[in-house]
């Protein structure tokens, strides 16, 4: 059965054929708990290592389930997890197969494999997409608020309040509270477009000295004016409308259309963890202090 985005057979299909295994193979032939009562644990003897690759080529859940019945089937490998979301394969093995003969193996199953010298950047790149989703997506929330409380009612007074409550609240507006209300804001949505668009305006400084002009340019430059605009009239006797909320929108619909939008996720091998030496977090019933591997593929 093809297992590709366009229909086609790969190679991983191809290998899995030859060897007779199929996806499910990789849920259970190493398995000792059911799916539905817990996460899938493997038992890993004492000896055995563990390695991390950050690999390009898993497109779906069948060829994650594939690649690990592939890994399962393969000599020395004690437990084995394909992460189709994040491109990640941790795989606990005897110390004498090597990691380049895992590569080896992975590559055999037409995936492209990182060098393991970018295993770091790899990580690190992961927890910082993730920083910056969850930055943009709180401070977003957190500068959305106030508007939707305060000014949205004295912008459209006639779809929220009744005109005692609107006039209260334009009366807020027009005091000295007005002042920190918009440093709070300005002070949210300037730190969300900082830190969640960071590489953006790093990718558009570059540009910009290389007399380049690209969409990420022109969004940054337009966030740029819209925040300044803002903060002028906020601060200063210039007269216009506070934007500090499309600012905050702008940052958060951009930052998760990058993150989840465009189809390309970032590995992150953050959550994989050495195989446990002590036994410590192994189940009670597990003989001889056996280290147990989690092989869910961090689903």
């Amino acid at each position: 059965m093809p297992d590709d985005r366009h229909g086609r057979s790969t190679r991983l299909d191809a290998v899995a054929r030859e060897r007779g295994l199929d996806a499910s193979a990789g849920d259970r032939r190493h398995a000792s708990v059911p799916d539905n009562e817990g996460p899938r644990v493997s038992r890993v003897p004492e000896p055995h290592v563990h390695d991390t690759f950050s690999v390009d080529g898993i497109d779906t859940k069948r060829r994650e389930g594939l690649l690990e019945a592939v890994l399962h089937d393969t000599d020395g490998v004690s437990a084995a997890s394909a992460t189709e979301r994040n491109g990640t394969v941790g795989i606990h093995h005897d110390p004498d197969v090597s990691r380049e003969e895992l590569k080896e193996r992975l590559e055999s199953c037409g995936l492209v494999v990182a060098p393991g010298d970018a295993a770091f950047e790899v990580r690190r790149a992961a927890q910082f997409a993730s920083a910056r989703v969850a930055v943009a997506v709180l401070f977003g929330l957190m500068v959305a608020t106030p508007y939707i409380a305060v000014l949205y009612p004295t912008r459209i007074e006639w779809l929220f309040y009744d005109p005692i409550t609107v006039q209260y609240l334009q009366s807020i507006l027009d005091s000295r509270v007005a002042t920190h209300f918009f440093v709070n804001l300005g002070a949210l949505s300037g730190v969300a477009f900082l830190v969640a668009c960071g590489p953006l305006i790093k990718r558009s400084l570059a540009a910009a000295a290389a007399g380049r002009v690209t969409s990420e340019s022109v969004f940054v430059g337009s966030v740029v004016a819209l925040f300044g605009y803002s903060t002028l009239a906020a601060f200063t006797a210039f007269e216009g409308a506070v934007h500090y909320d499309l600012v905050a929108y702008a940052v958060v619909v951009v930052t998760l259309w990058n993150h989840f939008g465009v189809g390309e996720t970032t590995p992150d091998t953050a959550s994989v963890e050495e195989p446990t030496r002590d036994g410590s977090d192994a189940p009670a019933e597990a003989a001889d202090d056996e280290p147990v591997a989690m092989t869910d593929g961090g689903r």
